[in-house]
Parts: structure tokens; sequence; C-alpha cells
């Protein structure tokens, strides 16, 4: 038989999870005070990745880009978050895998989405395998709306065993003597959780954050509780990846499966992170295991786009390597016996992103980047630099004193400032003492205008606080990158470079949703708000719906 996949993708989850507090990177320091076993024994029994960063920091864009191994640019109206549709014409490596005959796929919770139509890379309504529900998807919220009733463990324990039974369900449909495919895609990591959380469930002191947050976050109690709650939520999905190994090995399907574990961007509702090309944007957990074929206990250097696990599964699953994917291989990376830098070609990565929000801007339009991930720099494009990057500020221009809670911001999300930043206690605080003096410069790094190129040199910077792109020190380097970075979008016919005027200027990829484009009601389920005993579907709101999961 050939090699079972399994794929746990987790929604908005970076680089957190404990051993990376070994290694340098962008969340060295928080993730020591997280604790992730089985995301760890996945590493030491197989490979982690160390420079591992996604094709584009929102998740539609990201997704598609995965499943289809390209540059998010190529992937038509699934370039985009906010009205994204699927081409069906567009080869995924699930469907791939399906069509060869061999393998029976499936997933549980989230592929892709938003967009129309729901996880159609993956087959749709088709091949999902859920009878036990999706609660996992809320976990702080529903924990925390039962632990009076059933206590913490057991309504953590009702949560995991969702899970368990999907899965298991999913595995018992599988025919005899056939491999599979399977994608898991929890997204409690999204800004969907409980306020303290982080410490009610979990027991993360958020205190204990003191002097771990980047240099661009105010070091604040009110921000450090924020990190906390969402390390709560990763914690939450390493126990997810616990259950899915034990099933597998329940199944004695285990040392015959490819486990591959990531996320697709980095945490939201903090500056400079999810919606943005800075390494905490970008930066992602990756780890494989596979037994008697990854050796164990490797770390690897090579720089990775997450796009290049598209043609990867296709190898891993017999199959050829569709024309359309222009991404490459890790296979033989994997399979190395080496650790360190494997292959010298794996020297950098290139991510971007386009529209996010649709009612981010005036004129509904997108904020184009492009950006060149090397060892010791980041050089990122602004093509319109008098543009705001997270969405224009809305009412605050005129209103110094409106203050704002994070609550607030997920109802009025759509007329909220900087709408193309998750809503967060950290965005609200930073928007209410915006005007603090120790508080307003990070307030603006964070979200007022940027300049065309921004260029940092992360070895003397690492949180990118200084942008040199105008030192004269650094002018071969920069030129340098930006030769690359164009070669490389010219290549792969980006439409920012190949296109005048660039289809992501007009409409269907900019303006308001097309009746077409708009989502239908019962697929606006992967991002959900508790809120008074009530749960409350948010991505309603953003299209001006209102709407229940339940």
């Amino acid at each position: 038989m050939k090699p079972n996949i399994v794929f746990a993708f987790a929604d908005d989850w970076g680089r957190y999870a404990s051993i990376y507090s070994q290694y340098k990177g962008s969340s060295r320091s928080l993730c020591e005070n997280l604790d992730t076993p089985n995301f760890d024994q996945i590493a030491k029994e197989g490979v982690l990745f160390l420079n591992a960063i996604v094709p584009a920091p929102t998740c539609t864009p990201c997704r598609s880009s995965i499943l289809s191994g390209q540059y998010f640019w190529q992937t038509g109206l699934g370039a985009i978050l906010s009205g994204a549709m699927w081409d069906e014409t567009i080869k995924t490596f699930p469907l791939e895998l399906e069509r060869n005959g061999e393998y029976f796929i499936g997933y549980q919770y989230k592929v892709w989405s938003p967009g129309k139509t729901q996880n159609a890379p993956i087959g749709g309504e088709r091949t999902r395998y859920e009878p036990s529900g999706r609660n996992f998807n809320q976990f702080s919220h529903w924990v925390t709306a039962n632990s009076e009733k059933l206590g913490v463990s057991e309504a953590k324990n009702i949560l995991y065993e969702e899970t368990r039974n999907n899965f298991r369900y999913f595995l018992d449909k599988r025919p005899k003597n056939k491999s599979f495919f399977y994608w898991w895609g929890p997204t409690n990591t999204h800004r969907s959780w409980e306020r303290g959380s982080g410490e009610n469930l979990w027991g993360i002191d958020p205190d204990t954050l003191k002097g771990q947050l980047p240099e661009f976050l105010p070091d604040v109690h009110d921000i450090r509780e924020d990190a906390a709650d969402y390390l709560g939520e990763a914690q939450a999905v390493d126990y997810g990846l616990g259950i899915l190994l034990e099933e597998l090995k329940l199944s004695g399907e285990l040392e015959n499966t490819l486990f591959v574990v990531s996320g697709d961007h980095g945490i939201p509702g903090m500056p400079r992170a999810k919606c943005n090309l800075y390494d905490i944007g970008c930066d992602v957990a990756l780890a494989a295991c596979w037994p008697g074929r990854i050796k164990p206990g490797r770390v690897v250097d090579d720089f990775v786009n997450l796009m290049d696990l598209g043609p990867t599964f296709c190898e891993v699953g017999g199959i050829e390597i569709p024309d359309s994917m222009s991404a490459r291989s890790l296979l033989p990376v994997l399979l190395s016996d080496k650790s360190g830098q494997i292959d010298d070609a794996r020297d950098f990565v290139v991510t971007g992103r386009e529209r996010h929000m649709h009612c981010a801007r005036d004129k509904f339009l997108p904020y184009p980047q492009r950006a060149i991930r090397v060892k010791n720099y980041i050089l990122i494009i602004n093509f319109e630099p008098d543009r705001w990057p997270m969405g224009d500020p809305k009412d605050l221009e005129d209103s110094s004193t409106k203050k704002y809670d994070y609550r607030t911001l997920y109802y009025d999300f759509t007329t909220a400032p900087f709408p193309d930043m998750d809503a967060s206690p950290t965005k609200a605080w930073m928007i209410n003492h915006r005007e603090d003096h120790d508080v307003e410069p990070l307030y603006h790094l964070s979200f007022g205008k940027r300049p065309r190129e921004e260029l940092y040199d992360l070895e003397r910077d690492p949180d990118y606080m200084n942008n040199v792109a105008l030192d004269p020190s650094y002018t071969n380097i920069r030129k340098e990158l930006e030769e690359k970075l164009f070669s490389i979008l010219k290549l792969n016919n980006d439409p920012r470079l190949t296109e005048k005027p660039c289809r992501f200027e007009h409409a269907p990829y900019a303006g308001p949703l097309s009746k077409e484009q708009m989502p239908d009601p019962g697929e606006m389920t992967d991002i959900v708000l508790f809120l008074e005993g009530e749960v409350v579907n948010v991505h309603s709101r953003f299209y001006g719906k209102t709407g229940s999961t339940r």
C-alpha cells in the first residue's frame, strides 16, 4: 500500500510550540511559556523546520497556494479573502490523490474558506467527516461556558473526544486496503477565544510574559493576557495532535503514515502579525514524522514556502505532479539524513498579499505587498504606499476620545477602524492609548502608512523596528534582494509586474462583493464568537448579515 498522509493545519497558528524555545526566531521567548509535547514528539521523531514561511499571511490565499502548489496570485479569485471563489479547473493535490484511485480523502473542520464553494478544493461537503460536531473550533468559549456544569477537565475531554470520534468515523468509512489522505483543520487559534482563558484553562500567567513580547508591542498586562490566551489555544491544538497520533497507533496505521503539522499564518489580532509580511505574520511551525522513512531528530535550516507541500504530497502518493504546480517538492529534504541546510537553493521565500477585507479601504481597494525573506534580511515592497496597510482609520481621525472595547470591535467589524487587523484586546488597547507618549510611536509603526520599500537587518534588529532601506550602507543588499524578488515575480507571472492595469485593482478582485461572490449563509461557520451565552457567526457580520452556527 502507498503511505497514508495526515496533514494537521491549524488556522492562525504561527510558530508557537515549546520546542521552538530552543532556537532563534520570531516566537522564541513566548514559546518558553508553552507546553506542546505532541508537536515536540513529532519533531523529535522526525524533522523540525526552522524557516517555514507561508505564501500569504491570510488564510484563503495561503490555503489556495498550498492546495494548488502555486503562488497565491496564480490561483484566480483564490488569491483574495473577501469574495474568494474557487476555480475548479485548478488542480489540487487532495483531488489529484483521489483521482488516482488509490487514496480515500477526507477532512475535519476547515480546509479552504471563507469562499465559494466552501472547501471545494478538497471536494466540499462530500469529503467532510465530522458527525460528532465542530465545537473544538470554539475551544475556550465552549469549555468556559460548560465548565461550571462539567468542570474544566471534563469539558475539555468532550472536545478531545469530538476530534477523536470524527477521525475514527473517517477511518471506519475508508475502504479496506486503501491508503488515505486526511486534513485536520482546527480554527480555535483564530481570534475567537475567551478573555482570560490562557490562565483559567491552561495556567499560563500573563505576567510571566513580561519582557518577552516583541519590541513593537506595549508590555502591559492587557496585551500579555491577550498573548497568553492565544498560547492556551495553541496548547489545545497540541492536544488534538496527540489524539490523532493515538488513533493512528491504535488502528495500526502510524507506521505507514506521513504526519505533517503546520499553520496558515501568524497570530491574529496583534499588530504587524496576521495580514503582514513581517516574521510574526509569516513564520509558522512545521514538523513531519514518517516512521522508517524520515530520520528522527533532524533540524532543518532550509527556507520552505508552504506551497511546496502540494507537490510533496503528490510525490509521496506516487502520482504525477501537475504541470500547474510551480512549487518544488520537499521530499528530498524530508528523506535526507542530514540536518542544517540541505538544499542550497532553498535560501529564500517569496510571500505577499492583496485583498483581505473587501471593505478595508476607500473604493474597496487592496493593499498590495510582496516580500523576499533570506537568512538575515526581509525586503518588503509596498506597491501602494499612499494606502493604509491595515485599512482606513475610519472615524479615528475625527475623534481622538472615542473608546473601543474588543468585543464591540467584533460586532462592528466592517465600520471599525483598521478592518484588515482582526479585533482583539490588543487592538482595542492600542487604539485607546494611541496618544500616550510611549505608545504613540508603536501605534504609528503598527497602523500607520508605510514607505514603498522596507528593509530590515534581522541580525541587528530581530523585531524589525528600524527600516534601513534608505541607509547607504545597505544599498547593495537592497538592490540585490529587489532584483531577485522581481525576477521571481516576473518568472511566475505576478500581475503586479506583468499586467497594466493590474487585475487586483479592479472587479471582481477589488470593489464591493458581487452577488456571485457573497458567501452562502450556511458556509460561514469557521469563525464564531461566544457572547452572553449565544454563539454568533462573526463572518456574517462582515458581510452585513446576521446569523448563527446553530
